[in-house]
């Protein structure tokens, strides 16, 4: 799997959002990233709904508080990840 990425909705974003898309998607795609890098290098056999909740964990925890506590992803996004994560220590 390629590098996981975050895209908002715009749909979904009140016009201050929308405004400030690119640099949120950018600091949320970072925070991501980095999350992933951690849970990879850090895996040990748990559960993809493990990893799925330890990842969100780890990327709110890379997060400044106020954009954390309105970071609501898609969790079927961010389980295809942790199942990106599990496959790839299981091959």
């Amino acid at each position: 799997m390629s590098e996981p990425h975050v895209t908002l909705d715009p749909r979904g974003l009140d016009p201050v959002q929308q405004k400030l898309r690119g640099p949120l998607e950018e600091q949320l795609t970072s925070a991501l990233q980095a999350a992933t890098e951690r849970i990879r290098a850090d895996y040990g056999g748990e559960p993809v709904e493990q990893v799925c909740q330890r990842l969100l964990e780890e990327t709110r925890s890379g997060l400044h508080p106020d954009i954390a506590a309105g970071f609501n992803p898609d969790m079927d996004e961010f389980c295809r990840v942790a199942v990106s994560i599990v496959r790839r220590d299981a091959g």
